[in-house]
């Protein structure tokens, strides 16, 4: 629609971008917090003519007040459910690349629900500061009936300190744009073209008031489409400015022909969607700045602080891959309520980490130190939830009358909550025997006495009869207790043994059982004669599908037997210093990377059994022991790091690295864990996979979909390094054949060309001194100095790469599996069942291996998300989200009885019937299911 007005309107939507931590430590924000919301209430008890507050898009804001300030609640609450504080959507506002794609979604879920009690929440799409956008939003927010996005980076250059730049590579000449994610999703884009401070600290008088508005009115409307001019009366943790109706009078006397209003976001959108012209342009999926110079990304963060972006990879994968999973299965089955609270406090407590100055490493010591603690709280809660509802199913399987099994077998369960069916190796720790204290005089004989017994010939054996190679380990007595549910603690000692075996073809979002079971010499059956499944020869490892030599500097060369493609030099680490900051990395001028490629390993296996193989090299390594004088005078004076003349010092210190290359039987990917202490400072390491394909493009793994990047960037950027983000893997082909790498917590990679052929470079390490941005902050700890272990693996593969599988190999590589010990020793369990979703009680048997939901996958491009319960109707929630720009099927068979099936939302609620199980998903969409329990 045209603008059919000559008349402006301002609209001033007052706020403030309240980052919880940052520069200083959280408590320290918070003190600051608890007075701007103290003067908020005031000013809104007091001035009528004050009408809104922008609550910065997140409902955790509540929370912190509220933690200092309970008896102001009724206050705080009356002005949400008014609309004069605009509540929402998000809990946090989260980096969205460094977050998970169901972090993302509890992030808007957990919002939502925070305001509901309320009656009203912002449907505006706030994404003021995100380090760029991701592809999917559109398609996000749209599933939650948000319509709009409001966003400060992603198309426009940002320079130092926020600073606006003009230039002639914005990908948008408004403002406003529409922005569609991959499957066509749109809706209605606002850049913060002149950032959201461009309406703060308005004067009342009017002579500063004229100066004031004759340049902020211009620089508005050089970006505005229509005359609704977008002014952000607030910054960076700025408190309110109680004298802006004042100033608003002045404006308006001043300023006859425009009409400033306090506005509200709401208000503001509404006005804007009226006015649109039909000429907008159109920005298609990821916001990432790469029409700039590359300096303003910030995509660096990514590998700030490497350790936190583990620590997240786990407890989101605990969470949302296990726990919810479990939980689920638990639930319907009728054995363990879905725990909501407890699940949502898990999500809380690991959100509380994802702001982007928080999850990005970018902030002072202090507050990684309390991440850290986060982190922990959270994944303490999530194993107690695993721990309890795999317990629960297990103590309900029926494992009475198995003729492979004998009477004092010690039988356990392995639980599968990947999306896939999967083998791997199993380590379980098993109790073989055991004396609770009241049986002895005291622990020490309870011990002496366990430790004497003469423990039998074991063997893993399915019920079936299947027998599993395994290992079986004597870990002696060990001191261990009992929480019943009726009575006190029940301490005991008991005699355990480790078994470590390949589990095969464990059933998708299911469980198989094992037991261990005790021979005689006559009925072993585990001959020496055991067919080796990977095979070694000196430095090479072979199984089924791939073959691995391990090359004299450490590297190895890696045969795709399936395609017959080679892979020369993969996994040769890189150093280079770094002399830029936690937001962005910066190679000292002139300086040549160093490499282990003509070192000389030291190499061993280390392990070897029929179902897999580990070989060790150990590379000894001197490098620079950080940046020189220069370095610290730059950064105490401020000098823009892409001014700095630093280099590093001549002086080295040691750099030992030891990887680990393990291949498992019918394995498609070679495991890599590669440890080392760092000693060095101002620095990155990389590993570097040299694929040798020819291509133009690559891709990585996103938010809900699998992203295809440039190789080479706008002819706009100017920044040496190309570093990107991801999630759990990126790759290369040429259409034919293509070379993965998955990782667990390893976020930032880059594509380089040489010798023809694309390389993936993946950094496992940065190490800098500063915070960077807007002032003189020293961050000692970003330095990352000690012991560093990290984990990652290489995938080749033959055509597309989630039809031939590798995607799903990637997904389930950092899922971990959940096994359980049935009971005391292990022999029958009938428990009552539990009056869940309508179950009367009674006894419940479950199957020795059972799979609550069945989809179909092979030559799939679909992957799977999420199983869990929702919390408002009780039913089970499951995800997939497409790969592909084509149309994929999915065929879906419940293992547990529901009324009905439909198609529900981000927000899981009822949207439309699912007539049967099957159903066409186009392409890039995200879908989910949601199933009506009896």
């Amino acid at each position: 629609m045209t603008n059919t007005t000559n008349q402006k309107t301002a609209h001033l939507i007052s706020h403030t971008h309240w980052d919880r931590e940052w520069y200083m430590p959280y408590e320290h924000h918070h003190v600051l917090l608890v007075e701007l919301m103290d003067k908020l209430l005031d000013t809104l008890d007091r001035d009528p003519e004050y009408r809104y507050f922008h609550l910065d898009g997140q409902t955790i804001i509540r929370e912190d007040y509220l933690q200092v300030r309970p008896d102001q609640q009724e206050r705080l609450d009356r002005y949400i459910r008014e609309g004069r504080i605009q509540f929402g959507p998000w809990y946090v506002l989260q980096d969205e690349f460094l977050t998970s794609s169901e972090a993302n979604l509890r992030n808007l879920l957990i919002g939502h629900r925070d305001a509901k009690p309320f009656g009203i929440i912002s449907k505006t799409g706030y994404f003021p500061d995100s380090f760029g956008n991701m592809g999917q939003a559109p398609q996000i927010l749209e599933q939650a009936d948000i319509q709009n996005a409001i966003f400060g980076r992603g198309v426009k250059p940002t320079g130092f300190n926020n600073a606006v730049v003009d230039a002639e590579a914005y990908e948008s000449p408004y403002s406003e744009m529409i922005w569609r994610s991959p499957d066509g999703s749109e809706v209605l884009g606002i850049l913060f073209a002149n950032w959201y401070c461009n309406g703060m600290e308005v004067p009342v008088d009017p002579e500063k008031a004229r100066v004031y508005w004759d340049k902020n009115l211009q620089e508005a409307e050089k970006f505005a489409s229509t005359s609704h001019l977008l002014f952000m009366n607030g910054c960076d943790h700025q408190p309110i400015q109680t004298d802006l109706p004042e100033a608003l009078r002045t404006a308006s006397e001043l300023y006859p022909e425009v009409k400033f209003v306090h506005s509200n976001f709401d208000d503001y959108i509404a006005a804007v969607s009226q006015q649109v012209p039909d000429h907008l342009a159109t920005i298609e999926g990821e916001l990432r700045s790469q029409h700039t110079d590359g300096w303003g990304t910030l995509v660096n963060t990514a590998s700030a602080r490497v350790y936190l972006k583990q620590l997240n990879q786990q407890g989101q994968t605990l969470l949302e891959k296990v726990a919810e999973p479990l939980a689920a299965m638990a639930h319907v089955a009728g054995v363990k309520e879905y725990p909501h609270h407890l699940l949502t406090h898990a999500w809380k407590k690991l959100m509380q980490n994802h702001p982007h100055d928080s999850i990005c490493g970018c902030s002072v010591d202090e507050v990684h130190r309390e991440m850290v603690t986060r982190f922990a709280k959270s994944q303490q809660l999530a194993e107690k939830l695993v721990s309890q509802t795999s317990q629960a199913i297990a103590e309900c399987i029926d494992v009475q009358n198995i003729e492979a099994w004998a009477e004092d077998a010690v039988l356990f369960t392995v639980f599968n909550t990947a999306g896939w069916m999967r083998s791997g190796i199993i380590e379980k720790e098993l109790i073989v025997d055991k004396s609770f204290f009241p049986e002895g005089p005291n622990p020490q004989a309870l011990a002496r006495k366990l430790e004497e017994v003469v423990l039998p010939t074991y063997q893993v054996i399915d019920a079936e009869g299947n027998i599993y190679v395994a290992e079986i380990l004597d870990l002696g007595v060990h001191f261990g207790y009992e929480l019943p549910k009726d009575r006190f603690r029940q301490p005991y000692m008991a005699r355990k043994v480790k078994v470590i075996f390949q589990a095969k073809n464990v059933p998708a979002l299911g469980y198989q059982t094992y037991g261990l079971v005790p021979v005689g010499e006559k009925e072993e059956r585990q001959a020496a004669g055991v067919e080796f499944k990977v095979e070694i020869e000196a430095n090479m490892m072979e199984n089924e599908y791939l073959r691995v030599r391990v090359e004299q500097n450490g590297a190895i060369t890696l045969l795709d037997k399936r395609s017959g493609t080679e892979y020369h030099g993969l996994n040769v680490y890189e150093n280079t210093g770094d002399i830029g900051n936690e937001y962005v990395y910066r190679q000292p001028e002139g300086e040549q990377a160093l490499s282990t490629k003509q070192l000389k390993a030291e190499l061993r296996l280390v392990e070897h059994s029929p179902y897999h193989a580990v070989m060790e090299s150990v590379l000894r390594w001197n490098i620079p022991a950080g940046a020189d004088e220069l370095f610290e005078q730059e950064k105490r004076y401020m000098v823009p790091f892409t001014e700095r003349k630093a280099q590093r010092v001549q002086d080295t210190v040691p750099l030992k690295i030891t990887t680990t290359y393990t291949l498992e039987a019918g394995s498609d990917m070679v495991k890599v864990k590669t440890e080392f202490n760092n000693q060095a400072k101002d620095h990155r390491l990389r590993a570097l996979f040299p694929s040798g394909l020819v291509t133009d493009y690559h891709y990585a793994d996103s938010i809900f979909e699998v992203a295809k990047r440039p190789n080479i960037p706008a002819k706009e950027w100017v920044n040496p390094s190309n570093a990107q983000h991801q999630q759990a893997f990126v790759y290369v082909t040429d259409g034919s054949t293509g070379l993965m790498v998955a990782n667990k917590g390893l976020n930032e990679y880059e594509i380089l060309q040489e010798n023809a052929g694309s390389t993936i470079a993946v950094t496992l390490l940065r190490a800098s001194s500063e915070l960077g941005d807007w002032g003189v902050f020293d961050t000692p700890e970003a330095q990352c100095l000690g012991p560093q272990a990290v984990e990652y693996a290489i995938i080749p593969f033959a055509g597309d790469a989630a039809k031939s599988g590798a995607c799903a190999s990637a997904y389930t590589y950092p899922i971990p599996w959940t096994t359980v010990q049935l009971g005391e020793l292990a022999h029958t369990y009938e428990k009552e069942a539990l009056p869940v979703h309508g179950m009367k009680g009674g006894q419940l048997k479950l199957p020795l291996s059972k799979q609550w939901l069945d989809w179909q996958a092979e030559n799939s491009t679909l992957a799977f998300s999420t199983l869990k319960i929702a919390e408002e109707t009780g039913d089970v929630i499951a995800r997939w989200f497409n790969l592909s720009a084509d149309p994929a099927d999915l065929h879906v068979q419940t293992g547990f009885e529901c009324v009905s099936t439909y198609e529900s939302d981000v927000l899981e609620r009822v949207k439309g019937s699912l007539e049967n199980n099957h159903r066409t998903v186009a392409g890039y969409k995200i879908v989910t299911h949601g199933y009506e329990l009896l």
